[in-house]
């Protein structure tokens, strides 16, 4: 199995919130006997920032799928699990936040009430609820944009209230599938930054899937690069940069000295 290593301490030097995700041997067989996942075994420390890269179709999504429980695997088990875990071994699926590649917003609700979704969906009072919300797009910086509504906003401003929603249920591991691919250039880097401090504040566990290099390398703590179906793991590496990263960083030696190994393992896996 893969071991996690140490995860880092938040920046304030609180506790870990997020939760230990454990891949033991998982093996997914799609439709027509297509081999995506063989025994795969991964684990993941709580609170870690991990990204994982590697050809399309090679099964990332469908990791990040089982891990949240929208997907089932024929064989082996994904676990989650902390300190304070239920007695059956599962934090609660409200523990877990998934963000998309496209923000999938209900275009006739305005914005504070696409975030509050996920807590009317369980129940909470509409004032708790979009309380909440407000809350939430403050941390992403849409605290004045509550009442828009999605087609007054940018491609960027969208996938900020799906952060949003996502955060609302003060989530202990957060799934992010290619969130920012569709986005230009500055708007992607832009919501890096914002994810990794909205990581460092809260200390959930992050698993983020890019097919972008350099995107997994200035996010994350560690990085899996995965090879063709089906998924082999070429290369699990501790990201050694700075824990204060801004976009100077993409310009530092040290910061191609970290892509070189990471584009080596791709080309490996992809041959």
């Amino acid at each position: 199995m893969i071991s996690p290593g140490a995860p880092p301490e938040t920046s304030a030097g609180t506790a870990r919130t997020g939760v230990k995700v454990t891949v033991d041997r998982v093996t997914r067989i799609f439709a027509g006997g297509v081999l995506v996942l063989n025994g795969m075994s991964i684990e993941i420390a709580p609170g870690s920032f991990v990204a994982l890269i590697g050809p399309s179709g090679c099964g990332k999504s469908t990791l990040l799928r089982l891990i949240a429980g929208l997907d089932r695997a024929d064989g082996g088990t994904v676990r989650l699990s902390d300190d304070d875990e239920r007695e059956d071994g599962d934090p609660g699926r409200a523990a877990i936040a998934y963000v998309f590649q496209d923000a999938h917003l209900l275009p006739w609700r305005n914005v504070v009430d696409n975030a509050a979704l996920p807590l009317e969906l369980m129940g909470v009072s509409r004032d708790e609820r979009r309380d909440k919300a407000r809350a939430a797009l403050e941390q992403v910086g849409l605290g004045d944009a509550a009442g828009r509504y999605p087609a007054e906003l940018s491609g960027g401003m969208k996938m900020r209230v799906s952060l949003a929603r996502a955060l609302v249920t003060r989530p202990r591991i957060m799934l992010l599938d290619e969130p920012f691919a569709a986005l230009d250039e500055l708007t992607r880097q832009r919501l890096d930054d914002q994810l990794r401090a909205l990581w460092l504040e809260l200390g959930m566990t992050v698993l983020f899937v890019t097919h972008s290099i350099a995107e997994a390398a200035y996010l994350a703590e560690r990085c899996l690069v995965l090879s063709r179906r089906p998924a082999r793991i070429m290369l699990d590496q501790r990201i050694d940069l700075p824990r204060a990263r801004s976009a100077a960083l993409r310009a530092d030696p040290r910061f191609a000295r970290v892509l070189g190994p990471l584009h080596e393992a791709l080309e490996r896996g992809n041959a």
